[in-house]
């Protein structure tokens, strides 16, 4: 794996060097397609919009990628098997009552949130789970927000996505605050493995995988 810098900063030299065959960018990057083109033929799609559900782009972005590389029936294919393995993981979640926290922890005070409007909200509709987070998101996350937030629905569930911060870890569990969350307390929070937040199909199915698990070894052990 190259590294190609960050996001912001792209390194041209080393994509140079890497010397792809094609370039597959996004909306974020129309402010360098032109030195993308010099480099490589590029091609854009966008998962990530406003008002858009991501799930559905990022159906409509692999069928159109497949198209364009000749790999039609392969793209249609992972298609139906992410949908599948959804639908899988659905049914592996017994308890569907309650609402579901999507957090990233910041620090021991803060963290980010995932709406409705993100992969891992959208996912979570498609799982048969609600989100607890109704407010307002930009980007499909609202961040810094204070711990305290989370007592805006106490019968809510938690699941917080690493990783997290080792000063964090340490010091919310020491922290009276953390403790006196209802959810703490009750044990109905679920610290899961890092998934990408923006990426597409792929971390789509790694999300319902991994939360539905979770929440499935949750339901056995307070069973």
């Amino acid at each position: 794996m190259t590294d190609l810098g960050l996001r912001g900063s792209p390194n041209f030299e080393m994509l140079r060097l890497a010397h792809p065959d094609l370039i597959v960018s996004s909306g974020w990057f129309t402010w360098v397609q032109d030195n993308l083109e010099r480099i490589a033929p590029v091609v854009s799609y966008s998962v990530y919009e406003p008002g858009r559900s991501p799930y559905l782009a990022a159906e409509e972005t692999t069928l159109a990628l497949g198209e364009y590389l000749g790999r039609k029936p392969q793209a249609e294919t992972y298609v139906s098997a992410s949908s599948h393995e959804i639908a899988q993981a659905s049914r592996r979640i017994v308890d569907k009552t309650r609402p579901v926290f999507l957090i990233n922890l910041g620090d021991a005070r803060h963290f980010r949130v995932f709406g409705p409007d993100s992969m891992f909200g959208d996912v979570l509709q498609r799982l048969g789970l609600s989100n607890a987070w109704q407010k307002p998101t930009s980007y499909a996350a609202a961040a810094p927000l204070p711990l305290e937030a989370l007592v805006e629905m106490p019968e809510a569930l938690i699941a917080i996505i690493s990783p997290v911060p080792p000063d964090a870890h340490v010091t919310l569990g020491k922290s009276p605050l953390w403790k006196a969350f209802p959810a703490i307390r009750e044990g109905r929070v679920v610290t899961l493995p890092p998934v990408n937040p923006f990426g597409a199909l792929p971390a789509a199915r790694r999300f319902a995988r991994i939360l539905s698990e979770a929440l499935s070894n949750r339901e056995i052990t307070n069973g």
